[in-house]
């Protein structure tokens, strides 16, 4: 049986393939439309999903969307009535694309797929739709290596719940209670995304990368005044101070007069306010998911936990329930936004609806390698149509070359297999460093991702070694954790403690300075053998050439533009940035080598402030 999942419309479309219960194929729209965060409806992922799978669209038994719209209109609808006559501009906003698309999301659906199948919209498969959340939770659970365990769902909305929680057992997943909107922990902290000057839905892991600048100076007033924050962990929020259910900003005059000032305006100086306040809304949170998971654990009796949802993405909260939350483990989807949607409302209805068993005690995302491969012949042709000069090298003569390049600190742009599914580049869309550079972030970020300088990467290192720099003593493949760097391979910092916010960037922590954040953390990304092999040998060459099992890992992209997809995607941003060198398959390129770029930076207007 071969099930499609859909998440399209709101943001983060994606289609994901499911056969017999084997995820065959999964990927966002924004990797080949080249729109960040693509909303419309993921033609081209959907496209991919069936060629992966070696079948057309009418081979499909089933497709099922992530949400139900009724219930999301009816929400609305409520909302508006609540609050009359203060949300008439929201209103008139939302209302004229309701009724012309959303409303009738079935047909639309239908009139998508047909355009693309090239049949009429009644010949496409049945359609079916899951509970937003339902979808979240099925992601989280039905995946992981887990037989029975907590499930808790937090984001900013689907149809009314924003934090669910749920018990998995085998192919079975029973609700056990929700906290519904307006009261809402990702819309919270999208306020402050919003508030200290960032783009909401896309900028939340900047204020978490901003935080360890700040002190929680607000924290306090947060607690008192924006939320109720109960002991085990629920909550409501003082409205007061928001807009988002009535408006068109997320948070209001109030809100500004409360904490001393305007909103930051979008790509205006940061101040020590702003640090300071995306440190006491982080440490808010990570008290808010910590209590919430200790009651999930408590109430369901389960010794391991499951999360999905775009609060699933904050992994320094993660960091903390892994570490205190008394769960023996816990896995996150690696796709834990509305992306990830898509895979849960797939794996929703194979378990779920036709009660197909579940294989547990695997990890059945597979290293989240889920999206497109290019043969060497297909990269060639590409390269040779770009005008690309390249040599073309056996693997071992070019692991060894790639290791010693980043030992020269030398940054590596490196394309191979299949495209990560979810926010992560896992190794196959990535650009590496020397994670011993204490130059390296500086220069990736400023001359490669041409983002802020306040932003930290992660480290990739093998499987084996993670103990040797973190305090971590487990598996973490998708980048979904934050552990600290070790105490022994730390650097005295005594003489900058008089530094603050941004003025302690530039001071060396550890022996890995390029991967050490300013309070000795990092969001580690563990290499295996059994997933990617081929880093997993580079990282051994580099290991032993230089003593030292970690790397720089970031995504391959420029700021504000989606990862890259396909060979010519990946040629273009190394060419547009400062990166060394560029590995497609066995291929090697030189910046140096390259043909002169025309001196245009027009492409730079194209991609949207993240």
């Amino acid at each position: 049986m071969n099930i499609l999942g859909i998440s399209a419309y709101y943001h983060d479309s994606a289609a994901a393939l499911v056969r017999d219960g084997e995820i065959i194929a999964a990927a966002q729209e924004e990797r080949f439309s080249r729109k960040k965060h693509d909303a419309r409806f993921p033609a081209n992922a959907l496209a991919y999903c069936l060629r992966e799978g070696g079948i057309a669209l009418g081979d499909v038994d089933e497709v099922v969307f992530y949400d139900k719209p009724l219930l999301k209109f009816g929400r609305l609808l409520e909302t508006y009535l609540a609050c009359a006559p203060r949300g008439r501009p929201s209103f008139v906003a939302a209302m004229p694309v309701w009724l012309k698309e959303k409303l009738y999301l079935k047909s639309l659906l239908r009139k998508e797929m047909a355009r693309l199948a090239g049949v009429r919209p009644r010949a496409t498969p049945p359609l079916r739709f899951t509970l937003h959340h339902q979808a979240h939770a099925a992601s989280a659970f039905f995946p992981s290596p887990f037989a029975r365990a907590g499930v808790l769902c937090l984001d900013g909305v689907g149809e009314w719940a924003t934090t669910s929680a749920w018990l998995g057992e085998q192919n079975r997943l029973t609700a056990h209670w929700e906290i519904d909107f307006p009261h809402s922990l990702g819309l919270l902290y999208s306020a402050f995304t919003y508030y200290t000057g960032f783009k909401v839905n896309s900028g939340e892991y900047k204020v978490m990368g901003l935080a360890p600048y700040g002190e929680p100076k607000y924290a306090e007033l947060i607690l008192d005044k924006l939320i109720d924050l109960k002991d085990d962990g629920t909550f409501r929020l003082n409205l007061a101070y928001f807009d988002f259910a009535t408006g068109l900003t997320m948070t209001n005059r109030a809100f500004a007069e409360l904490f001393g000032g305007p909103p930051r305006s979008p790509e205006g100086p940061l101040t020590q306010r702003e640090m300071d306040l995306a440190r006491s809304i982080q440490d808010v949170t990570e008290e808010i998911v910590l209590r919430l998971a200790r009651t999930v654990r408590r109430e369901l009796d389960v010794d391991y936990l499951c999360m999905a949802g775009g609060v699933a993405l904050n992994c320094v909260a993660n960091g903390r329930v892994l570490r205190e939350a008394g769960f023996r483990d816990i896995w996150i989807q690696p796709a834990a936004g509305d992306a990830g949607g898509a895979l849960g409302a797939a794996l929703s209805a194979w378990h779920e609806y036709h009660a197909k068993p579940r294989r547990a005690e695997i990890d059945a995302m597979r290293g989240a390698y889920l999206g497109p491969a290019y043969t060497s012949e297909e990269i060639r042709r590409a390269l040779d149509e770009l005008g690309a000069h390249y040599e073309l090298l056996a693997e071992d003569d070019l692991l060894d070359r790639v290791a010693a390049l980043l030992a020269e600190e030398k940054v590596v742009g490196w394309f191979q297999g299949r495209m990560e599914f979810g926010p992560r580049a896992l190794g196959n869309r990535s650009i590496l460093g020397d994670a011993r550079s204490p130059r390296m972030q500086s220069v990736m970020n400023l001359k490669i991702k041409f983002r802020e300088s306040f932003r930290p990467f992660a480290p990739v290192v093998l499987a084996d070694r993670v103990g040797d720099y973190f305090d971590l003593d487990r598996p973490s493949p998708y980048m979904m954790i934050v552990a600290p760097v070790r105490d022994a391979l730390r650097t005295p910092t005594d003489h900058a403690a008089h530094l603050f916010g941004i003025e302690r960037l530039n001071q060396p922590r550890s022996t890995i300075p390029a991967v050490t954040h300013v309070d000795y953390s990092a969001r580690i990304q563990t290499v295996h053998a059994e997933t990617n092999p081929r880093l997993h040998k580079l990282l051994e060459r580099f290991a032993a050439l230089t003593g030292c099992a970690v790397l720089v890992n970031t995504s391959f992209n420029v700021r504000g533009e989606p990862i890259v997809c396909m060979p010519r995607d990946a040629y273009i941003c190394f060419r547009r940035t400062e990166m060394d060198f560029l590995v497609m398959d066995n291929f090697l390129l030189a910046r140096k080598d390259q043909p002169p770029l025309p001196a245009d930076t027009s492409w730079m207007a194209e991609i949207e402030p993240d």
